[in-house]
């Protein structure tokens, strides 16, 4: 632990963060409030509720928009989760819910990263009250550059980065992928386990009043049927209290259903998110500083092949031109060098806060089990109390008890 300590105070490109750390930064809650309605279209707003900032503000899903874009305006080089899509015409329930639901994974994934939280633009997203919270975003990031331009290591990244950075970018992409392919296959079981749960509770409470019509039936019985007239009032009677026990276990279901949704579902689409923003922020890293890079060498290589040419031509004008011009380009390679090796360094540290949430694994582990075990749990009971009640619908016709053979079994049993 000593070693540990004075590697992280010596090397500021390693991370000490725990998972229960970084959950304890920040809890927000989203919730939808009533609809208003504008001039053409209704419009959505939320309620958005921070622990940290002790705070209630109302937002839109365009002031959303708008804090997502100065997030990636201040931090291209971190995890930016993504947002949830616009639907244009008019949105159901089920839409306005999902989408709440990922709003809500996003701001708490955004207000537990390290250089986001104590960044100002989260402050105001979550704290300011006033009527135009957009421009003041807006205003905020205003003459303001990203993090390479105000970080102090930002001209010292490339000391802090390992020899072989790239072969580890390269290994952490390929694990990362990986990873996410596999909770991706889960969290789809885990959907349609949670969706069965859910469908069985409306099947248990339509099978229950389905007997409960059934006993409840005023049809009078035919003449030739007049002898069973006492058995089938008496299996009537026993089928129509039968529904409420079948309502029970149709609650105790649903229940189950419900609870993992929010506990095992959301939490994998939690995690999902964050290792979809780090596979974005690989794909901007590639396509954005370090192709941004690459070019400018070709360029620079071009001019110096142009000047070589004039030199020969015996071009002087010329050559002091593109001596201007081939120290400006050397100047904007260092420049995208220094921001390349910056990009390469938050990276490192992002990969380190992937990691970080990989407990989280147990927790939803522990969750889903947990939801198994008292469900099944809760249901048992209900069921074993429904078994008694059976024994009035197996009178024969002597008014003996005529039992089907594995309740007959059951009997048998020693007590």
């Amino acid at each position: 632990e000593p070693t540990r300590m004075q590697m992280l105070q010596g090397n500021p490109l390693l991370l000490s963060y725990s998972l229960q750390e970084l959950l304890a930064r920040d809890t927000v809650q989203v919730e939808v409030i009533p609809e208003k309605k504008g001039l053409f279209l209704k419009h959505v707003e939320y309620e958005v509720s921070s622990q940290r900032f002790q705070s209630s503000v109302y937002r839109r899903y365009n002031d959303f928009v708008v804090f997502h874009e100065m997030l990636l305006h201040k931090f291209p080089y971190r995890m930016v989760p993504a947002l949830p899509p616009k639907r244009m015409l008019g949105a159901d329930r089920e839409f306005i819910e999902a989408r709440r639901r990922a709003l809500k994974r996003f701001i708490n994934l955004v207000a537990r990263h390290p250089p986001f939280s104590e960044d100002v633009v989260l402050k105001l997203f979550l704290s300011f009250s006033g009527p135009d919270v957009q421009n003041k975003l807006k205003e905020s990031a205003q003459c303001v550059g990203d993090e390479f331009l105000h970080s102090r290591l930002a001209t010292r990244a490339k000391d802090f980065l390992p020899a072989d950075i790239q072969v580890q970018f390269a290994a952490s992409r390929e694990l990362i992928r990986n990873i996410y392919n596999s909770f991706y296959k889960l969290r789809d079981r885990a959907e349609r386990i949670a969706s069965r749960a859910i469908d069985n509770a409306a099947d248990l409470l339509i099978f229950g009043k389905e007997l409960s019509a059934l006993g409840s039936d005023t049809t009078p019985l035919p003449s030739w049927a007049s002898l069973s007239s006492s058995t089938w009032g008496s299996l009537k009677q026993a089928l129509k209290g039968l529904s409420v026990e079948f309502a029970l276990l149709a609650d105790k279901a649903a229940q189950q259903g419900k609870q993992e949704e929010s506990d095992v579902v959301e939490k994998l689409n939690l995690f999902l998110d964050l290792l979809q923003s780090y596979k974005d922020l690989c794909e901007r890293h590639e396509k954005g500083v370090l192709h941004k890079h690459q070019r400018a060498l070709h360029k620079y290589s071009l001019m110096k092949r142009q000047m070589v040419s004039a030199a020969h031509s015996r071009e002087p004008e010329a050559v002091e031109q593109l001596e201007s011009r081939i120290v400006e380009q050397e100047n904007a390679i260092q420049t995208m060098e220094l921001r390349n090796h910056f990009s390469l360094y938050c990276l490192h540290q992002e990969t380190q806060l992937v990691h970080a949430y990989l407990p989280l694994t147990s927790h939803i582990l522990g969750a889903f089990v947990n939801s198994q075990i008292q469900g099944h749990k809760e249901m048992s009971k209900v069921w074993n109390d429904l078994k008694p009640k059976l024994h009035c619908l197996f009178a024969g016709p002597s008014g003996t008890l005529t039992l089907p053979r594995s309740t007959q079994e059951d009997c048998l049993l020693p007590r």
